[in-house]
């Protein structure tokens, strides 16, 4: 990795009303964003797709809503403005992920069609129609398009971003890698950064990301931006067991940007690790009731369960996720799986589990497949993906915990797993499955 010094010189909430009361989320999940650079990030700056308006690479404003609103006069008046209606596009999908409203997928769609009906083979146009196809979870298709962004306009750090992204789905941690490097030397920040640092995270190499993570916070110049940094400065100390660092640096991260979510909810997962379960609870009610991801209600509904009190009104909210998703061309066999495995059925956790991995045959979707064999009562066959789960180096305490319970299940000694996972985070809870995972 080049230094980062040298490089720098060089919405509206998702819910609709079911069954009386309830409100039911529209939920972009955990398993949506657990391989791109962690967390729903409230920034448009952060995410490289976003930013690709132009064979420049203009910037849209920090406000994707606001972007849509400006490109949407514009193109009032100019109809036939195809870099406008890509950015339109991809101020919808930035929407998409901040807001957790997968139907502005169906918005991004219909503007990036008129941009390809005018442009088919423009750089924007085509980043744009990669960025909408990853947000669905259409990994392979977003890698083609990415790359023929990438034919068009070699110097895009965008569809670098966006095939970075893609390939660490696909489980191609070497062309992941590749192109993040890439997306570095053509565009030192925020943006690559990030990447940066959870490319080595995923490899085991933990200063590395951390370093790389302090260069985006030396980058960073708007308040989300600088927030966003502190808060994946706060999930790596979570990682790492360190609920001090941790709590620090999501008390920065909202200094930075009062009521920044991902802090909010990360704050609440170091009173649940630390055994203050009320605190935890009354955390999770202020981020659920303002922005019901599926990652938040589970691991609200965790900590619900461990307190022996009825997490009936949140699975319900996931149980009503599934539909309204796929409504919106959204597949995520990711999340029911970890969460069938862990608070349901077996049969349907291997179902969505072996969907998820014969599409995306990465390392959260292999360790998905092990655990849901392995509480399916099928170990032998888990083990295999247990392994393929923990071989990157990713210093993961929560796939080292089930690949120990699978190697005791088989009668092996599960002693090594189990110590690495204690010295990668001795604060890890078993019982808390949903918030090791973490966003």
């Amino acid at each position: 990795m080049s230094d980062p010094a040298r490089l720098r010189g060089s919405a509206r909430k998702a819910a609709v009303i079911a069954s009386g009361a309830l409100g039911v989320a529209l939920a972009v999940t955990a398993g949506a964003t657990l391989l791109t650079p962690p967390a729903p990030r409230p920034a448009a700056s952060l995410s490289g797709p976003a930013s690709a308006v132009s064979h420049g690479e203009g910037r849209l404003s920090s406000d994707p809503s606001r972007s849509a609103k400006a490109l949407q006069a514009r193109l009032r008046r100019l109809p036939k403005d195809h870099l406008a209606w890509a950015s339109l596009g991809t101020a919808y999908v930035e929407q998409a992920r901040i807001t957790a409203d997968p139907s502005y997928y169906a918005k991004a769609g219909e503007a990036l069609e008129r941009a390809a009906r005018l442009a088919p083979a423009d750089p924007a146009v085509l980043t744009g129609r990669a960025a909408l196809a990853a947000g669905r979870h259409e990994f392979a298709e977003a890698v083609r398009l990415a790359r023929l962004a990438v034919s068009a306009n070699p110097h895009g750090a965008a569809a670098y971003g966006v095939l970075a992204d893609a390939h660490t789905q696909l489980g191609d941690l070497r062309r992941a890698g590749n192109a993040v490097r890439r997306m570095v030397e053509l565009r030192p920040g925020v943006a690559s950064f990030t990447r940066a640092s959870y490319d080595a995270e995923l490899r085991g190499d933990h200063a590395e990301a951390v370093r790389m993570l302090e260069a985006a916070l030396g980058d960073a110049f708007t308040a989300d931006d600088v927030a966003h940094c502190r808060y994946r400065l706060g999930e790596l100390a979570l990682r790492s067991g360190d609920l001090q660092g941790a709590g620090r640096r999501y008390a920065e991260a909202l200094a930075s940007s009062p009521g920044y979510l991902p802090a909010l909810a990360g704050q609440a997962r170091v009173a649940a690790f630390d055994g203050r379960l009320g605190q935890a609870v009354d955390g999770y009610a202020a981020v659920v009731a303002r922005l019901p991801l599926a990652q938040y209600v589970v691991e609200y509904g965790e900590v619900l369960v461990k307190l022996g009190r009825d997490p009936g009104p949140q699975w319900s909210l996931l149980a009503a996720q599934k539909s309204l998703m796929a409504a919106a061309g959204v597949r995520d066999d990711l999340t029911w799986a970890e969460f069938e495995a862990d608070h349901g059925s077996p049969a349907e956790a291997v179902r969505h589990a072996e969907a998820e991995y014969a599409r995306n045959p990465n390392a959260v979707a292999a360790d998905a497949l092990a655990w849901a064999l392995h509480k399916a009562g099928e170990s032998r066959r888990a083990l295999g993906h247990a392994r393929e789960a923990t071989a990157s180096g990713w210093r993961n305490a929560l796939f080292l915990h089930h690949r120990a319970a699978i190697e005791k299940a088989l009668g092996r000694d599960p002693a090594r797993s189990s110590a690495l996972a204690e010295r990668y985070n001795p604060r890890f809870d078993p019982s808390l499955p949903a918030l090791a995972r973490m966003s």
